[in-house]
C-alpha cells in the first residue's frame, strides 16, 4: 500500500478521500487555491500545498513531489487522460484507469463504439444533417466529452436544433475546453440506471432517475425496478463493458432504461472515475471504494470476485440553489448537519460558497433494511439540516420524497420537470411574521407605537421574502419567535430556516417596496457571469426571446423577454460579473 497519497481535488470528496486515508494510516496531501485557503480539506490533511488552479496539471504535480499517488477524486482532472500519463512520467501512481481506457471511455461516440462491438445495445446516433431532417424528435445534443450533465439540450424540433448546438458547444467548451458535440435520440420516458465496476467486478445497481438538467438529485442502490434477473444482465454487460475498454480500478457504465420497462435498455457512457453517488454502493455493499481504489492502485489484489447486496441505501445531494434550481452564493452563517446519518460535505460556519465551482454542498446518506425505511429516515435527516447565509435544494429535496410516485417507485429523468416540485411549504406572510418576531426579539429597547397604560401597542413591519414582493406584518405586542426556527444576520438581511427550509428576507425602503414590480424590468435571478447581450436598446423584440444569457457554476441561463416590446435599456455587458437581483435590461 502507498505511504503518501496527494487529492488532487477539493470540497466533499477531498474530506471522503481524507478520511479513509487516515483510516488506512496514510499520509494526506491536500491541494487548495487562494478561494480555498481556509477551506476543510485543507486543514484537515496532513500536508496542503497551494495550487494555482484545480485545473493546472503542472502545478499539482509539483504540489505532489514526494508521494506515492495521486487521488483525482471527480471532476477537474479526473478524467484527464494526458495527466494520468504525466503522472506515470514523473512516477506517481494515478489512482483511476490506465490513460488509454480514460482517453478511450472519455470520447462518448468511441466509447459507443466500442459498447456495441462488446454486445451491448446502443442509442442510435444522428449526423447533423439527419438531424436536421430526422422526424424522430425530441433529439438530444450531447457534448463529446465531460460529464455531470453539462453540454446538454434537448431539441423538440428542428428549428431549435442550431441554437442548442451553439449553447452545448459553448458549455462544453467552458466545462471540458473541448466542444465537440454529437446528436443521438433522446427518450423522454426513460430510467437511468448505473452499474458500479470495480476492475471486472459488478457492484450491482444504482438508481438515478430522479434528474433536473441531467444532473441528478436523489440516488438511490438497490433499484425498485431491477429484479435479480435483470440486476445479473447488466452486470455481466458492464463488465463485458469493462473488459473490451482493457478497464481496471473504479468505474461506471450508466443505461438508459424503458420507464415501463427496463429490461429494455441502452448503452449511456462510461464514468472512469469515482462517482458522487459511491456512498449508496458502499452502503449496500459494506465496502470502502476509495480503499478498493488504492488497492487496485498499488497492485494489490482486492479479495473477493462478486458480492451481496443487503438493505438499501439512499443518497440526497444537497445544492446551493433555490426552488427553481437557480445557482445561490453567500457565506455559510448557520449549519446544522443531521444526526446518526452519513454526511460528506465540504462546507462549515464561515464557508464562502461562489459560483466558480460546482453546486454541491453535501450529500446525506442512509441506509435501513427495506427503501420505504429509507427514504423515511431520509426524510427525517433532510427535516434536520439547516444551511443559512446560501439558498439550498433541501426543500426541494422533501418534496420529492414526498410524491407519491416517488415513494412507489415509479421514476423516470422527466419526472422532476414534468410534474414539478414544491419548494418550501410555507407562504411568505408566515415568514415575514416570524422575522417581524425575530426582528422585535432583537430590540428590546425599541421605542415606537404608543402605550395605554404601560403597554405596548402593535407595531408594523414591511418585509420581503427571497425578493419577492414586500410584506406588510402588524405584530401585536408580546409575540415571541418560534423555537422551531433558526436565524442568522447577515448586514440588512435576516436568513430564517425551519425543517431543512430556509429564506432570506429584509426592510426594504418603502419606495422600493413600492416600485419592485416594474413590467418588464430583468433582473439576474442568480449571480454569475454575462456571458451574452444578445439585443440592443432600441431593438424590438418577442415574448421568450433571450435578452442576457448568464452564466453560473458552469450552466447558462437565457433571461427573456416576459412580453412583447422594445428594448428601453441594457445595463451589462459581456464579461460582467452580477449580484442576485442585479438589474439587467429593461423591455417595454
Amino acid at each position: 500500500m502507498f505511504d503518501s497519497v496527494l487529492i488532487a481535488n477539493r470540497g466533499e470528496i477531498a474530506r471522503r478521500v481524507i478520511r479513509t486515508l487516515r483510516r488506512l494510516g496514510i499520509h494526506s496531501v491536500a491541494i487548495y487555491t487562494d478561494a480555498d485557503a481556509a477551506a476543510p480539506h485543507a486543514r484537515e490533511a496532513d500536508d496542503a500545498q497551494r495550487v494555482s488552479s484545480y485545473l493546472d496539471a503542472q502545478a499539482v504535480l509539483a504540489a505532489a513531489a514526494g508521494v506515492d499517488a495521486i487521488h483525482p477524486g471527480y471532476g477537474f482532472l479526473s478524467e484527464n487522460p494526458v495527466f494520468a500519463r504525466a503522472c506515470a512520467a514523473a512516477g506517481i501512481a494515478f489512482v483511476g484507469p490506465s490513460p488509454e481506457a480514460i482517453e478511450l471511455m472519455g470520447d462518448k461516440l468511441r466509447a459507443k463504439a466500442i459498447a456495441e462491438a462488446a454486445g451491448l445495445p446502443v442509442v442510435p446516433s444522428y449526423s447533423l444533417e439527419e438531424a436536421r431532417t430526422s422526424g424522430d424528435y425530441p433529439l438530444l445534443v450531447k457534448a463529446a466529452a465531460g460529464g455531470g450533465g453539462r453540454g446538454m439540450r434537448v431539441v423538440q424540433r428542428p428549428a431549435d436544433l442550431d441554437a442548442a448546438l451553439a449553447a452545448a458547444q459553448r458549455e462544453a467548451l467552458a466545462g471540458f475546453a473541448d466542444d465537440r458535440v454529437f446528436v443521438e435520440r433522446f427518450l423522454p420516458r426513460a430510467r437511468h440506471i448505473e452499474v458500479q465496476v470495480i476492475g471486472e467486478v459488478s457492484l450491482g445497481e444504482r438508481e438515478c432517475s430522479l434528474q433536473r438538467r441531467h444532473q441528478k438529485l436523489i440516488e438511490e442502490s438497490p433499484s425498485p425496478a431491477v429484479d435479480a434477473g435483470l440486476r445479473a444482465r447488466l452486470g455481466r454487460e458492464a463488465v463485458a463493458l469493462a473488459r473490451a475498454a482493457g478497464y481496471t480500478n473504479a468505474g461506471t457504465v450508466e443505461f438508459l432504461c424503458d420507464a415501463d420497462d427496463p429490461g429494455v435498455h441502452y448503452f449511456l457512457e462510461m464514468n472512469a472515475r469515482l462517482q458522487v453517488e459511491h456512498p449508496v454502493t458502499e452502503l449496500v455493499c459494506g465496502l470502502d471504494l476509495v480503499e478498493c481504489q488504492l488497492r487496485v492502485a498499488a497492485g494489490e489484489e482486492l479479495g473477493f470476485d462478486r458480492v451481496e447486496l443487503r438493505g438499501h441505501a439512499v443518497e440526497a445531494r444537497v445544492n446551493t440553489e433555490d426552488a427553481n434550481f437557480l445557482p445561490s452564493a453567500g457565506t455559510v452563517l448557520l449549519y446544522n448537519r443531521p444526526a446518526g446519518v452519513r454526511v460528506d460535505d465540504g462546507i462549515e460556519v464561515g464557508s464562502v460558497v461562489s459560483t466558480d465551482y460546482d453546486s454541491l454542498l453535501a450529500k446525506v446518506i442512509v441506509h435501513a433494511d427495506d427503501r420505504a425505511g429509507a427514504l423515511a429516515r431520509l426524510d427525517r435527516a433532510l427535516a434536520s439540516t439547516a444551511i443559512l447565509g446560501v439558498a439550498t435544494n433541501v426543500g426541494v429535496l422533501r418534496g420529492l420524497l414526498a410524491d407519491d410516485d416517488v415513494r412507489a417507485g415509479r421514476l423516470d429523468t422527466g419526472l422532476v420537470v414534468r410534474k414539478g416540485v414544491p419548494g418550501p411549504h410555507l407562504a411568505h406572510a408566515e415568514v415575514a411574521r416570524e422575522a417581524a418576531r425575530v426582528e422585535l426579539a432583537a430590540q428590546p429597547g425599541r421605542t415606537d407605537g404608543w402605550r395605554l397604560g404601560g403597554a405596548r401597542a402593535p407595531s408594523w413591519w414591511l418585509l420581503a421574502v427571497d425578493g419577492g414582493e414586500a410584506v406588510e406584518v402588524e405584530l401585536p405586542a408580546g409575540e415571541a419567535p418560534d423555537p422551531h426556527w433558526v436565524h442568522a444576520r447577515e448586514g440588512d438581511t435576516l436568513w430564517l430556516g425551519r425543517e431543512g427550509c430556509a429564506w432570506r428576507v429584509r426592510r426594504p425602503p418603502i419606495e422600493e417596496a413600492r416600485q419592485a414590480a416594474v413590467h418588464g424590468d430583468l433582473r439576474a435571478p442568480m449571480p454569475g457571469s454575462v456571458l451574452l447581450v444578445n439585443h440592443s436598446p432600441g431593438d424590438a423584440v418577442r415574448a421568450g426571446d433571450a435578452i442576457v444569457v448568464l452564466e453560473s457554476m458552469k450552466m447558462e441561463l437565457a433571461i427573456a423577454a416576459p412580453a412583447d416590446g422594445t428594448v428601453a435599456e441594457v445595463s451589462v455587458a459581456v464579461g460582467d460579473r452580477v449580484k442576485q437581483d442585479q438589474p439587467l435590461a429593461r423591455v417595454e
